[in-house]
């Protein structure tokens, strides 16, 4: 099947607060791309997602994203310095070495989405 090709993939992320939740991304710090009809697209680096407004319930609480960094303490200590934890009643844990190999973090976002941002030990 190499023949085929791809060239990216996105997740559809939903927002119970499509506002706020823009909001949190950019401050998080990716990049808001674009914004129109209902969805806006948010990149940093070669990664990125699109955000809908849309919200699910069950889909937002059991949707898991995982973010591959260079540094880890250096997204860890962005996120503490921005407060997105208070600024968004979001959940942020500490950096601790995983099992599978890695350090990492996690963070809730306003709808209840699970970031793991992590990095290769």
């Amino acid at each position: 099947m190499t023949k085929l090709g791809a060239v990216e993939i996105k997740a559809f992320l939903p927002a119970k607060d499509f506002e706020l939740s823009k909001q949190f991304y950019e401050d998080l710090g990716f990049d808001k791309k674009s914004d129109s009809g209902g969805v806006a697209y948010f990149s940093c680096g070669n990664c990125s997602f699109l955000l809908q407004e849309y919200y699910e319930k069950g889909l937002a609480e059991n949707l898991m994203m995982h973010l591959l960094v260079k540094d880890v303490y250096t997204w860890h200590e962005h996120v503490t310095q921005t407060a997105v934890a208070d600024k968004y009643d979001a959940r942020v844990s500490e950096v601790a070495e995983q099992p599978w190999g890695m350090l990492d973090f996690v963070v809730f976002d306003p709808s209840g989405v699970l970031w793991r941002i992590a990095q290769n030990i």
